[in-house]
C-alpha cells in the first residue's frame, strides 16, 4: 500500500488505495458499454467481431494504462464513439475502401498523434482550429451516431412509401425495447447511477431473450477471441493517395479534438488543474492514446480517444492514475467474457448511441447567430455530416465554406495558415481528384 500511495501520489491529492480502486471498478462500468457497441459497428466494415471485442479490449487496457502509470491521471480511454462510426460507415461504407485501408489511417494517424505529442505541438493545432468547426464536428457526429443507431437497430428503415426513411411500425418487439432502452438510458444519465450505460443494455438484452432478439450464450466464460483476422492486416497501396490524406486527417483532428476537450473537462471535475489552468502531465497525457491508437490499429480496431465517462469515476473520489490502472485491468479481465458482450444485440446497442449522440449536440448553443460566417459553416458541417452519411464530407464541406465565407467578407484575419492548407486539401478531395502524384 505505502509503495501505491508514493508512486501515484495519493496523499498530496487526498484519496486512498480503496477509493482509488472504487473508482476504477466504477469508471470501468460506465465505459463498458464500448466492448458491445464497438464490434456491431466495425462489423458493417465486414470486420470479425469477435476479434474487434479482443482488439477493443487490448487496445483500451494499453491506453488507460498507459494513461495511469505514466500521466497519473484518473482518464479511462477507448475506442472512440464518432471515431468508430467513420471508420465503418465513412471509410469503408461511403467511400467504398477495405477495413484494411481504414486501419492503415488509424495507425499513420496514431504515428502522427505520436510524433506531435512528442514534439509538444498537440495544443497548437488544437488552438488554431476554430471553435466554431470543433463544436460543429462534435455536434455534427453526434447527429450521425443517433442516425446510425437508430437505422442499424431497425428503428428507423429504408421506406416504400416514397421517402428515404421512415419509423418502423410500433407492433414489433424490437421498437418497444428500444424506446425502453432509451427511457432507461436515459434516467440512468440524469440520475448518474454509475455503470447506468451498461445497466441499460443488460435490461434490453434480457428482455429481447424471449422474442428470440437476443441468443443467450452457450457458457458465459471463455479464452479470449482470436485476433488473427485483422491482428496487422494494413493496406499500404494508396498511403499517397489524396482520399487517404484526407482520411488521416479527419481522423487525426477528431482525435486532436476529442481527447484534449475531454481532457480538460475531466480534469476540471476532478480539480487536478494548477492555479495557471495548466493539466498536470499534459505531454504524458497525450501519449496514451497515441500508444493506444497505435496498439488499436494493430489488432484491428477504430482510433482511441478519452471517456467522458471518467467523470463517473472522478465523482466516486478517483483523483490518481490508480483509478485508471483499476480500469485498464478491468479491461483485461473482460476479454475472458467476450460471449457475454458479443451476445448483445444491435437493438440494446441503440439507446447508448441515441442518447450519447444527444450529448455531443450540446455544442449547438454555441452557434454564433449575430455571425454567420460562424453559423452557416456551423449548420453546413452540422447537417452534411448526418445527411451524407460521412463525417469526412461534413467537415469538408465546413472548412471550405467557412474559409471561403471569411475571405469573401472581409475576415481574412479570422483564419489561419492551418484552416486554409485544410481548406484547399478539403477542395481536391470535394472536386474529385483521387490521388497526389
Amino acid at each position: 500500500m505505502n509503495l501505491l500511495e508514493r508512486f501515484f501520489n495519493l496523499n498530496s491529492r487526498s484519496t486512498t488505495v480503496k477509493t482509488e480502486l472504487l473508482a476504477g471498478m466504477t469508471t470501468f462500468m460506465a465505459m463498458a458499454y464500448i466492448l458491445a457497441v464497438n464490434p456491431i459497428i466495425l462489423s458493417n466494415a465486414g470486420m470479425d467481431p469477435k476479434a474487434v471485442f479482443t482488439a477493443t479490449a487490448i487496445a483500451a487496457a494499453v491506453a488507460t494504462g498507459v494513461m495511469g502509470l505514466f500521466a497519473n491521471l484518473p482518464v479511462g480511454l477507448a475506442p472512440g464513439m464518432g471515431e468508430n462510426a467513420f471508420f465503418a460507415f465513412t471509410i469503408v461504407v461511403t467511400m467504398g475502401y477495405s477495413w484494411q485501408f481504414a486501419l492503415t489511417a488509424v495507425l499513420l494517424s496514431g504515428i502522427i498523434l505520436l510524433i506531435l505529442s512528442l514534439a509538444g505541438i498537440r495544443e497548437l493545432i488544437i488552438n488554431n482550429f476554430p471553435k466554431a468547426l470543433k463544436n460543429a464536428i462534435s455536434a455534427g457526429i453526434g447527429l450521425l451516431i443517433i442516425f446510425i443507431g437508430l437505422f442499424n437497430s431497425g428503428v428507423i428503415q429504408v421506406s416504400t412509401t416514397g421517402a428515404p426513411v421512415s419509423l418502423a411500425n410500433f407492433d414489433k418487439p424490437f421498437m418497444i425495447l428500444a424506446m425502453l432502452g432509451i427511457i432507461i438510458t436515459a434516467l440512468a444519465m440524469h440520475k448518474r447511477i454509475p455503470g447506468g450505460l451498461v445497466l441499460s443494455i443488460i435490461i434490453v438484452s434480457l428482455l429481447g431473450i424471449p422474442f428470440g432478439i437476443t441468443k443467450f450464450p452457450e457458457t458465459l466464460f471463455s479464452l479470449p477471441p482470436s485476433v488473427s483476422s485483422t491482428f496487422m492486416k494494413f493496406q499500404f497501396d494508396k498511403i499517397l493517395s489524396i482520399n487517404m490524406l484526407v482520411v488521416v486527417l479527419v481522423t487525426l483532428f477528431m482525435g486532436l479534438f476529442d481527447t484534449m476537450g475531454t481532457l480538460i473537462g475531466v480534469t476540471t471535475k476532478a480539480k487536478l488543474i494548477d492555479e495557471k489552468g495548466k493539466i498536470p502531465n499534459l505531454k504524458r497525457a497525450f501519449l496514451s492514446d497515441s500508444i493506444g491508437s497505435i496498439t488499436a490499429a494493430c489488432f484491428g480496431t477504430s482510433l482511441i480517444t478519452a471517456y467522458v465517462e471518467s467523470t463517473a469515476g472522478i465523482a466516486e473520489g478517483g483523483r490518481t492514475g490508480l483509478t485508471s490502472l483499476t480500469t485498464a485491468l478491468l479491461f483485461v479481465i473482460a476479454l475472458f467474457f467476450a460471449p457475454i458482450f458479443l451476445a448483445i444485440p444491435a437493438v440494446a446497442v441503440a439507446p447508448i448511441m441515441v442518447c450519447v449522440g444527444i450529448l455531443m449536440l450540446e455544442p449547438v448553443k454555441e452557434i454564433n447567430y449575430a455571425d454567420l460566417t460562424d453559423a452557416i459553416p456551423f449548420a453546413i458541417t452540422l447537417i452534411f455530416t448526418a445527411l451524407s452519411y460521412s463525417i469526412a464530407d461534413g467537415i469538408a464541406l465546413g472548412t471550405v465554406s467557412y474559409t471561403l465565407l471569411k475571405l469573401l467578407s472581409g475576415k481574412r484575419k479570422e483564419l489561419n495558415w492551418m484552416v486554409i492548407i485544410l481548406a484547399i486539401i478539403f477542395a481536391i478531395k470535394l472536386f474529385g481528384y483521387n490521388y497526389i502524384v
